[in-house]
């Protein structure tokens, strides 16, 4: 299940050296006593829920407003649980940029350590950035993916982070293993975000149809797909007049390319459409156009709702995109402060915390 979206701004820089040590160290410390009061799948939970993870950014002491505190937060979680997962029950893969395209291999490097089989967790992965990017297509580029899961392999969580370089924000992705039922339909808890835009959005139940045709246009012939696709764009000047988001030229898309990702759909026939898009080398560009083709030859619509359901950022401290709501910014550091009060951190540490805490009130 998707538990949650966020929007945040970009922000330029990173943490200081002396700041990321003191947050891996606090970090160790938090997530050992909530291992140690509650188990390992609480702590899982616990990171899937945007507002907790906000709480646990701000109590690091990141700034907690920008898009930055995800990156640092899960680096310096994945810092902190490092070379301990034997006693934590909890590993942590991937990471931002290049790292990470690690996942796999470090999901499967922890495989090996276990003697499990995880394959189907380097799937999660992989199918959840394939949903994320090509069946909602939001306008955010995704840049960060960061995948924590128990050592036995039956619970995970993703944080994942999309950028949108024209409105300067990015979109965070959370998402929890354990109450997931089906990966294309309806995956998401809750998507909180402070704007709604006209996307593609192939995940709704109003886009069922859409779903099922796109798998079936996936089995023809590839000149058949070429064919339908280029009359569409070569008549949309002419006599269709079409929405925003169909905004799409033949002349635009590298025919060879999308001729040879048809090719391998019509020989593998894909059951399903979360089949279709776990396929290499199905991305946006050929889900959008089977989309189209779905739409205005077989007359099975897609939903084009923005999926998010309620506001969840505080503001800035600089009054972008809007004053601090301290209010419900009380609501998201409650939860962790409870669990400050009757820790076992180090005394400086926990003082340290509660000053941070304090600031906000």
């Amino acid at each position: 299940m998707k538990t949650g979206t966020i929007n945040l701004p970009l922000h330029g820089g990173k943490a200081p050296g002396w700041l990321f040590e003191k947050m891996k160290r606090l970090a160790r410390q938090i997530v050992l006593v909530i291992i140690e009061e509650y188990g390992p799948y609480e702590f899982i939970d616990r990171i899937s829920d945007p507002y907790w993870f906000q709480a646990f950014g701000c109590i690091l002491g990141f700034d907690w407003h920008s898009s930055g505190v995800t990156t640092t937060v899960c680096g310096a979680l994945k810092e902190a649980l490092r070379g301990i997962s034997s006693y934590t029950g909890i590993y942590v893969a991937g990471g931002k940029g290049g790292t990470s395209r690690k996942t796999p291999s470090e999901i499967e490097a922890a495989s090996e350590k276990e003697g499990s089989d995880f394959s189907r967790l380097v799937y999660a992965s992989r199918i959840v950035a394939k949903v994320d990017s090509s069946a909602l297509q939001d306008g955010y580029q995704l840049y960060h993916h960061s995948f924590i899961f128990s050592k036995d392999g039956k619970k995970w969580s993703v944080i994942q982070q999309g950028m949108n370089g024209d409105t300067r924000y990015a979109r965070r992705y959370h998402w929890l293993s354990s109450k997931i039922t089906d990966y294309v339909i309806e995956p998401h808890n809750a998507i909180c975000c402070d704007s709604k835009n006209e996307v593609l959005n192939l995940i709704a139940s109003d886009s069922s149809p859409a779903r099922k045709v796109i798998t079936e246009i996936s089995h023809q012939k590839p000149e058949q797909v070429l064919k339908e696709l280029a009359g569409i764009c070569g008549h949309s000047e002419k006599s269709l007049v079409l929405p925003k988001r169909h905004e799409i030229n033949f002349s635009d898309i590298e025919k060879k390319r999308l001729a040879k990702i048809f090719q391998s759909t019509y020989e593998q026939k894909p059951e399903d459409f979360e089949k279709l898009i776990a396929m290499p080398g199905v991305g946006p560009k050929t889900v959008r156009s089977l989309a189209l083709i779905s739409e205005l030859i077989y007359s099975a619509p897609y939903s084009i709702k923005d999926p998010a359901r309620f506001s969840f950022a505080h503001g800035g401290k600089d009054g972008i995109p809007y004053p601090v709501d301290k209010i419900n910014y009380n609501k998201s550091i409650e939860v962790l402060s409870n669990a400050l009060k009757e820790s076992k951190i180090g005394r400086t540490e926990k003082i340290e915390a509660f000053k941070r805490l304090a600031l906000f009130y």
